[in-house]
């Protein structure tokens, strides 16, 4: 941001589109690691999943470290998988830099998911155990060099000739990095911190709210991530189970372990994390949702011939459809006719996946539209929200307000007050006599009354400049977008089992043997015998 302020000078357009590069990055490694290993449609898929998540909406549009946080962790992770299809270094060592600069934005949540990546490479890498545990020992150094450069230079640096560390108690960023930033956030003795977190144990509450395995999809965050959360988890364990027979240097399995690893271990911090939190942290766990959905979808699509795929995929949608009915219940003035389509046309959708196997073509095809549109049509409302609203201050949330949560708008609302105001300003409001007034008859309600009841503003119809054409709302330009997209994919979708799933390929050549040419021959057949 820095650079793009240099160059292009102080203005909102400077400081957001690196944000918006970091965005196309992000869909362009998860397209291509994700269209790698299984198809082009599943590398659409993930993309479309990764755009449509409110949260992802929100902070790629937002001046905030946590964008370049979540590009770096899927490069992190394309990089591992790469170095797991023919054990090679450079992927590895590529994947300690990634993880080394995603500590230079944001400390210690880059180091989430080294674990389960490093026992996934100790484990199923496809070289010797030796040379897998020094392969591990060059990406480990690759990481320090790459994330520890700018730490020497400011520990060695004097600091009376240097800025004070922001946030440390003693002008040290180490002391910064494994307390207030570090350690701190997990158990909530954060030295300085204006307040603590949830009970240790889960389920208590504090200034950050609950904790607890139900975190991701309470009040205040499941508007922002969990739309799909439960969609993911039913097809990563669908994709485990279906390759977990497979040899050991499986690259569908490793790459459900992967995404599926990353998602759970990142997912389990930030639900105990008892210190300071924000909605908008979750924006890390995207890529890792929108690659599995990818994954699995088309997989159980590819093995839909035997009648588990089918009623796994039909319960991915239902389940889908019913989280979508809930959160949209929590917001129930914005498009209040949302929520019984999402049900209908899941439940629906549901059934024609409960016998996709005989339907012919057109039909299953039908299906498959129908439950992408139950599952999509809940979190796309609120992109398309969010995308409508300006936001303002250092703490933003996505979406329209919910009953219990932050609402949306400029500055991401706040806890319990009208329209997300803080507690402590409504009190003051009502103590002072300031309360809305009553809209005219016969208008619309007052803009204030509608922030009180947590109401989104309705679209404007906007007129081109220099002529009197009706521009058509952004939501409607969106979905025709949408469908336009769809009516691109569906011809990517096989129509018929496929003999051969494209996940069932196996690498034919060894670690460090040439590639087969790329020239075609002409195939030896035996002539036919000569006739008397």
């Amino acid at each position: 941001m820095a650079l793009s302020v240099r160059i292009l000078g102080l203005s909102s357009w400077a400081i957001l589109i690196p944000q918006v590069l970091m965005a196309t990055a992000t869909a362009g490694v998860l397209y291509a690691s994700v269209r790698r290993r299984f198809s082009a449609a599943a590398g659409l898929i993930t993309m479309a999943v990764f755009a449509l998540t409110p949260v992802a909406a929100l902070m790629f549009r937002f001046n905030n470290p946590d964008a370049l946080l979540a590009l770096l962790m899927t490069v992190t992770v394309y990089c591992v998988l790469r170095a797991m299809e023919n054990g090679r270094t450079k992927w590895l060592v590529w994947a300690g830099v990634a993880v080394g600069l995603a500590f230079l934005s944001k400390t210690l949540q880059a180091f989430l998911i080294l674990p389960p990546l490093a026992v996934l490479y100790g484990v199923f890498a496809p070289v010797p155990v030796r040379r897998r545990f020094g392969q591990l020992g060059l990406s480990a150094l690759a990481m320090v060099v790459s994330g520890g450069w700018w730490v020497a230079i400011v520990e060695l640096w004097p600091a009376s000739s240097r800025p004070y560390i922001g946030g440390s108690q003693n002008n040290s960023f180490l002391e910064l990095t494994f307390g207030y930033n570090g350690l701190g956030r997990i158990n909530g003795e954060e030295t300085g911190s204006v307040g603590g977190g949830g009970g240790r144990g889960g389920g208590g509450g504090g200034q950050w709210g609950e904790t607890g395995i139900d975190r991701m999809f309470n009040s205040e965050i499941g508007s922002q991530i969990s739309w799909l959360l439960p969609a993911a988890l039913i097809v990563l364990a669908a994709g485990v189970w279906l390759t977990w027979r497979a040899k050991r240097t499986d690259l569908a399995r490793a790459a459900f372990l992967a995404w599926g690893s990353s998602l759970l271990m990142t997912a389990g911090v930030f639900s105990f994390m008892a210190g300071i939190f924000h909605q908008y942290y979750t924006v890390a766990l995207v890529p890792y949702i929108a690659a599995l959905i990818g994954m699995g979808v088309t997989v159980l699509w590819e093995e839909r011939a035997r009648w588990w795929a089918g009623a796994t995929l039909a319960l991915t949608v239902v389940a889908t459809a019913l989280w979508s009915y809930v959160l949209l219940g929590r917001a129930p003035d914005y498009l209040p006719w949302l929520r019984q389509a999402v049900l209908a046309a899941g439940v629906v959708a549901a059934v024609g996946l409960l016998l996709v196997a005989r339907l012919g073509r057109q039909l299953a095809l039908a299906a498959v539209g129908l439950g992408f549109a139950a599952s999509l049509a809940g979190p796309l409302a609120y992109t398309l929200n969010t995308l409508n609203t300006g936001h303002q201050g250092s703490i933003v949330t996505a979406g329209p307000a919910t009953a219990g949560g932050m609402g949306g708008g400029p500055g991401g609302g706040g806890r319990g007050g009208p329209g997300g105001m803080p507690p402590a300003r409504a009190t003051a409001r009502r103590a002072a006599g300031d309360s809305p007034r009553p809209a005219a008859a016969g208008s619309r309600r007052s803009a204030t009354s509608r922030a009180r009841a947590g109401r989104a503003r309705a679209a404007p119809v906007r007129r081109s400049r220099g002529s009197g054409r009706v521009r058509r709302p952004a939501w409607e330009r969106a979905s025709g977008a949408v469908a336009e997209a769809w009516a691109v994919c569906s011809t990517a979708l096989p129509s018929t089992p496929r003999r051969r799933s494209c996940w069932r390929r196996t690498r034919t050549t060894t670690p460090g043997a040439p590639r087969p040419s790329a020239r075609r021959t002409r195939p030896v057949t035996s002539s036919p015998p000569a006739t008397r």
